[in-house]
Formats: C-alpha cells, structure tokens, sequence
C-alpha cells in the first residue's frame, strides 16, 4: 500500500481513483472495490467492531486507497503501512455536505433491486455478502461514524471540518497533500514525484451520474459468479 486517502466520499475520490490508477500504482481501492469483491465485508466489519483487522489480505493487489470506508481508518492504515503517502480530499463543506446528502446517504437501488438480492442470497455467497456491504455502511459510516446525525446539516459539516483539522494534526506535513480535484495533476503529481500526464485531470462520478452508476455497479455484481 503506497497511498492512503484520508477524505471523505464526495471529496473527489473516484476522479482520485482513477488518477492514481493513471499514475502507474495499479488498482486503486474504493468503495466500488466493495460493491464488486463483497467478500472483504468481514475485514471492514472486524475495523467497525474495534477488532484486529487483517489488512494485508483485503487489500491484496492494491496500492493505494480512497474513499469510504477506509477514509475512516486512514489513523490505522498510516501505521500499518507507515512508507505509505496520505492524500486527504478536499471541497467546499457545504457543496461537499449537498453531494453527500444528494448521493452516497440518499442512495436507493430500488426494490426490485432489494427483492432480488433478498432472494439471491438465500443461496448466494455474494448476494449474501452483497447484502452485508449494504449494512456495513448504513451502521459504520451512518450511524457509528456520524452517529445517527447525518441529516443535520450544522453536525455532519462539523465533523467534516474536525477531520480535516486532525488529519493535519496527526500526518506528518512532509507525508501528506492537501488534495483538491480542482487542483488538477500538478500538486498530485509533485508529491508523488510523477510525470505529469498528457490527458486532462479525471472529472468522475458528478452528481447527476451517481445513481446510475451505483446501480450499474451492484446490478454488475449480482450478475458476476
């Protein structure tokens, strides 16, 4: 693991994805990574739980990180991989508080989609695994991480501004880029001692596209042995 992102989902994280991929560090880990190899489940249930995680196994064929879940781990994930470089997304709080709101706490795949994963998983070890994701989130980003409070508009900025403060306080400066999407390749680029390349800075996942990618992904999933 040679990149560990510390922002928030809705922070530029799939462009960041899709970046580093870009940037020669192979398969980037996002919560698509989930959605599509729903047998790490267990790993991220163990972190929720305050239980030892067993990180080299869930992130085996990955070199860098992004985006929820592990965004909430970026603390354990810079120690056990202490070479690894931290890039923490950064947006607007009350555009970044809309996207969430609008996308990834909104987000219903229909229930067509939840009547055929129920029965799917009565003899599917990944429509099983599948249905747990869904779960895994629900309690560990909405109601652990945020406690339940999400909706409030005044708390769920707060806790993103106290992020961002202590992952500057906790990261080393000289390990750590302050990463707006904005910004484009050059401070990424910089950091990471990269080239810059030809092609224009990844602009992914807007807002008016999320649900159907989303619901790209799961439907991708189920149909996957």
């Amino acid at each position: 693991m040679k990149i560990v992102g510390a922002g928030y989902g809705r922070t530029g994280t799939k462009s960041l994805q899709v970046a580093l991929e870009t940037l020669g560090y192979g398969k980037c880990y996002h919560m698509e990574e989930l959605f599509r190899n729903p047998q790490g489940v267990s790993h991220w249930k163990n972190a929720m739980n305050g239980r030892e995680v067993n990180w080299k196994k869930l992130f085996t064929g990955y070199q860098s990180i992004v985006d929820f879940p592990g965004s909430m781990y970026y603390k354990q994930l810079s120690e056990y991989y202490p070479e690894a470089k931290i890039i923490l997304g950064l947006r607007d709080p009350e555009s970044w508080y809309k996207s969430a709101y609008e996308t990834i706490y909104s987000f219903d795949p229909g229930l067509s989609f939840k009547l055929n994963l129920g029965l799917q998983a009565i003899y599917k070890k990944k429509a099983r695994n599948l249905l747990q994701v869904f779960q895994l989130n629900d309690k560990s980003i909405w109601k652990q991480y945020f406690e339940g409070k999400f909706e409030d508009k005044n708390y769920a900025v707060r806790k993103y501004t106290d992020h961002i403060e202590e992952v500057k306080k906790e990261i080393a400066p000289d390990r750590l880029l302050l990463h707006d999407a904005r910004d484009g390749w050059k401070p990424l680029c910089e950091f990471l001692d990269k080239e810059i390349p030809s092609k224009p800075y990844p602009k992914r996942n807007k807002n008016e596209d999320f649900g159907d990618w989303a619901k790209n992904i799961v439907r991708e999933s189920l149909r996957e042995k």
